[in-house]
């Protein structure tokens, strides 16, 4: 049974910042790209970041671009989203993924394990 956890979210205000932690069981992902993606309510779930193998590679969304990091540590079968100056469009349910390959990838379909999402609400 693979399994994706995240972890970190919660309520901030405006100009807060948030770490989320995505951790995987049951196979471990050092060779996957993975990714966070994200689903406000009453929109499409969009992609945020991406992070190579090895986190050699990076990649972002615009909107976030700047504020928030991915970085991943293979050792912990974990990766992690820093996300600074949050601002009160950030408000979804963040989800980690874990990628078919080893490169980056924004489109979803590129991901084939995903985890249960967690809730990040900024306050304005």
């Amino acid at each position: 049974q693979v399994n994706l956890v995240e972890s970190g979210g919660g309520l901030v205000q405006a100009g807060g910042s948030l770490r989320l932690s995505c951790t995987a069981s049951g196979r471990t992902f050092a060779n996957s790209a993975m990714g966070w993606f994200r689903q406000a309510p009453g929109k499409e779930r969009e992609f945020v970041a991406t992070i190579n193998w090895s986190g050699q590679s990076t990649y972002y969304a615009d909107p976030v671009k700047g504020r928030f990091t991915i970085s991943r540590d293979n050792t912990k079968n974990t990766v992690y989203l820093q996300m600074n100056s949050l601002k009160p469009e950030d408000t979804a349910v963040y989800y980690c993924a874990a990628g078919r390959f080893g490169y980056i990838s924004s489109w979803y379909q590129q991901y084939d394990h995903w985890g249960q999402g967690t809730q990040v609400t900024v306050s304005s």
